[in-house]
């Protein structure tokens, strides 16, 4: 047998170099996927979506139809849709919750509206942090506004920018709020939207009274579904009452005395017994281990919260 080893060896090792070039590749390619997903994703607009209109009903699938029917790539993010009826307070108190996580260019889209029809202004609000609010004027951005400042905020009068010229009069989350949220996720100019508006509407939320004897404030809402109770005292204004974590605190609820330890968190205690503690928003909380604080207690927002000054005595108000 004639064997041509020169011949045999070049081709061998031609083999080889493409063994190794295509082995090389391999690890660096699903990397290369990645990194072109991950610029794919980010360069598809985010609306994030919030109302009062539950999930017992099409108003939300209806909204998120026309918000795609104009924006097919849009990324629709829930807050949720179960913001207890007409209530703005709670619906800002979420939204300046949840907006700190978004990056600049988010589009948010809220309804929480009890003055739909009537001569109350749709805006659009932008934030100098650059992120953008289509909502009823009545006072939905208060909170954020205070914290990020106002950029700029105009009024929804461009009919383009809608669904179409039969603008339902009990409907505006379709027929104006979900489409003009959805052209400014498209990338629409929104100075084209309508005219500026020079003064928005402001929510005046009650703050806690503080005095030498203690703080007095409000139970503002509930952490469902734990049942644990949401108060508006800021976590630092208690600190300077004197408490240190393990102290036993009484309280007055709806003026009603209650005594619990101040702990930090929910394990310190045994299952079924209360705590005070600052909660996540760094507000003081009210909570039953394992249990429903307010079910128990029979206690639901609204509500009054009073707590001495440590070792202040404790009278009923």
């Amino acid at each position: 047998m004639n064997f041509h080893f020169p011949r045999m060896i070049s081709g061998l090792l031609l083999l080889a170099v493409c063994i190794w070039s295509h082995g090389c590749a391999k690890p660096d390619q699903p990397a290369k996927n990645q990194a072109a997903a991950t610029q794919s994703a980010a360069a598809r607009p985010a609306l994030v979506f919030m109302t009062d209109f539950g999930t017992a009903n099409d108003a939300v699938a209806i909204c998120k139809a026309v918000m795609i029917g104009i924006a097919p790539d849009v990324r629709i993010m829930d807050i949720t849709h179960q913001v207890t009826p007409f209530s703005i307070e709670e619906a800002a108190r979420f939204l300046s919750g949840v907006t700190p996580y978004y990056p600049a260019g988010t589009v948010f889209v809220v309804v929480i509206d009890p003055g739909v029809g009537t001569n109350r202004k749709a805006v659009v609000v932008k934030t100098k942090k650059g992120q953008y609010f289509v909502l009823p004027d009545n006072g939905l951005i208060s909170p954020v506004i205070d914290r990020d400042g106002l950029d700029s905020a105009r009024e929804i009068t461009n009919s383009s920018w809608m669904i179409g010229d039969a603008i339902s009069s009990t409907f505006h989350g379709r027929d104006i709020f979900s489409p003009v949220g959805a052209h400014l996720a498209a990338g629409w100019d929104y100075t084209l939207v309508g005219p500026t508006v020079q003064q928005l509407v402001r929510l005046t939320p009650k703050t806690p009274n503080i005095t030498d004897k203690g703080i007095e404030g409000d139970i503002i809402a509930l952490d469902d579904p734990f049942g644990s109770l949401i108060t508006d005292i800021p976590g630092e204004e208690f600190k300077k009452l004197g408490y240190s974590l393990g102290d036993r605190v009484i309280v007055l609820l709806n003026k009603k005395p209650f005594t619990l330890p101040y702990t930090k968190t929910f394990m310190d205690v045994p299952v079924g017994d209360p705590l005070l503690y600052v909660d996540s928003r760094g507000q003081i909380g009210l909570a039953l281990n394992e249990r429903n604080f307010s079910v128990v207690n029979k206690i639901t927002p609204p509500g009054t919260i009073f707590i001495p000054k440590k070792g202040a005595p404790l009278k009923a108000k």
